[in-house]
């Protein structure tokens, strides 16, 4: 049931499949920025597939929150019964075909402006006699060559989808902050039209490039498969529609905000391939309890310990880990290595661990902890790995550095300037760790080697790491920055167009 707020907010949340009712990273770092700046108040639009009733929140919503607003993607308005409204609605049906072809913000708002002034709803664009010629049509000129039952249900999903964004009541705020492109950027795209405040995004994956790898995956879209995930052999296939339409949401979404957030630079080369303004990018990472960590005492051991942190699940490639131990076990047995987390998320790939281990010979040396508190280690552990195949923003590498542990990780996600720096990191602090190529154990097992046997490497490594967690990886810090920026905004006049801070990146 939506909760409208009492009042004008000073800032909207637009959130899509995340906070209040998810748990997770996005989800708790949105009630860590809620909670952490009580004197300004928020309202949340939750945006969901469909009403399923009463929904439990996983998060105790403080009093700043004033309001709570669902957007149900599947619930269509009806709109006004068809009948002929001659230019207007081919103009409102020509903006939607280029804004599906081009994601210009301009064509979203002429198609926004045409649905609401003629009362466009399903039993227009959907169910009339008028909605199927304007499909056959789209289907004709462009995907005549694939399933047209599939096109039919895609087209109806995804054009629904937008007809549902466009025409939910959109509450006024001061600012807007949308926390990914999709249907929240859609709707951040609209504030900035219909009410001319400010508006923000930040991303911590990036929706079009998550949206493309699951696309060109979707096996139930298309028979044939899709070598290499090419996306330029998706012309004419159905996956294309997905693809447009998912970059036609993004596109308008960074064409209407006026900062532009993601967590780390590679992340944000992505976001200026899809058309991102570079006068409005601007990185600002996750942060951690640096006070926290740091305050953990070390403990000398009789042998230097590696500590690997993380679920025993394939993304995390712990099997790549373990043969890199046992290529390290052949020149020294001079240390231990710890795998701490979870074990019972995927059975068989942890049975596989376990006699991997037996095979190996290395049982003396591997010990598998499970579920564990974090903090109770780092005051043991000499040095962390993490091998993932995929990650964006790991904060199990921040929480060891603001310990003084540096980590071997493999190249994935923001782990290369967690590690050595950000190019905008002036003056430069040096290394605080190694990088290895993904999958490559004995890469691995050469950097492992540097640090162990090197007390004045792992010391020196350590100390750069903690200095950069406390200088650009402090939550304190981050969220004043997030506080600045929703200041800014919430005292913009109406119609302000422009970066919200002028000092670019987002330095800590």
């Amino acid at each position: 049931m939506n909760k409208p707020a009492p009042q004008e907010a000073d800032i909207c949340l637009l959130l899509e499949g995340t906070y209040p009712y998810v748990a997770g990273g996005v989800s708790s770092w949105v009630h860590d920025i809620v909670c952490a700046m009580p004197d300004i108040t928020f309202e949340v639009v939750a945006i969901l597939a469909q009403n399923t009733g009463e929904i439990a929140h996983k998060y105790d919503v403080p009093e700043n929150v004033i309001g709570i607003r669902h957007l149900y993607l599947h619930d269509l308005p009806d709109g006004r019964k068809f009948t002929w409204q001659g230019k207007k609605l081919r103009q409102t049906t020509h903006a939607l075909l280029q804004f599906l072809n081009h994601g210009q913000v301009e064509d979203f708002s002429t198609f926004t402006n045409g649905v609401n002034s003629l009362d466009i709803g399903k039993n227009i664009l959907l169910n009339s006699h008028f909605g199927w010629e304007f499909l056959k049509t789209y289907y004709s000129e462009n995907f005549a060559s694939t399933s047209f039952l599939d096109f039919f249900w895609s087209w109806r999903i995804l054009v629904g989808g937008i007809l549902a964004t466009t025409r939910f009541s959109l509450p006024k705020a001061r600012c807007y902050h949308a926390v990914s492109t999709g249907y929240a950027g859609l709707l951040a795209a609209r504030a900035k039209i219909e009410y001319q405040r400010p508006v923000i995004l930040t991303e911590h994956g990036i929706y079009t490039n998550e949206r493309r790898i699951e696309i060109a995956m979707a096996d139930w879209l298309y028979q044939n498969p899709i070598p290499d995930y090419d996306v330029k052999s998706l012309e004419k296939d159905i996956r294309s529609l997905w693809l447009k339409g998912f970059s036609a949401l993004s596109g308008a979404c960074y064409g209407a905000c006026d900062e532009i957030i993601t967590l780390y630079e590679g992340n944000q080369i992505l976001q200026l391939r899809d058309g991102a303004d570079p006068e409005r990018v601007r990185v600002i990472p996750n942060g951690i309890d640096y006070d926290k960590y740091a305050a953990i005492p070390r403990e000398k051991q009789e042998k230097p310990i590696i500590g690997l942190i993380g679920r025993v699940v394939p993304i995390k490639d712990i099997k790549s880990f373990i043969r890199a131990i046992h290529m390290l076990s052949r020149e020294t047995r001079h240390f231990k290595a710890l795998i701490l987390g979870p074990t019972d998320e995927d059975q068989t790939y942890f049975d596989e661990c376990l006699e991997m281990v037996e095979h190996l010979r290395i049982q003396d040396v591997v010990t598998f902890g499970g579920r564990v508190n974090i903090a109770d280690y780092l005051g043991k552990i000499d040095v962390m790995v993490l091998s993932s195949v995929s990650e964006a923003q790991p904060l199990v590498i921040l929480e060891g550095g603001a310990a003084g542990i540096p980590t071997v990780a493999t190249d994935v996600g923001a782990c290369r300037e967690m590690l050595y720096g950000r190019s905008d990191e002036i003056p430069g602090l040096g290394q605080g760790g190694i990088i290895v190529p993904v999958a490559n154990p004995s890469e691995m097992a050469k950097a492992l080697a540097q640090i162990i046997t090197s007390p004045v490497t792992r010391d020196k490594f350590g100390e750069t790491i903690k200095q950069r967690v406390k200088k650009q990886y402090n939550k304190k810090n981050v969220l004043s920055l997030y506080g600045e920026l929703y200041q800014t905004g919430r005292d913009a006049p109406n119609g302000y167009n422009g970066p919200l801070i002028r000092s670019k990146g987002g330095m800590l």
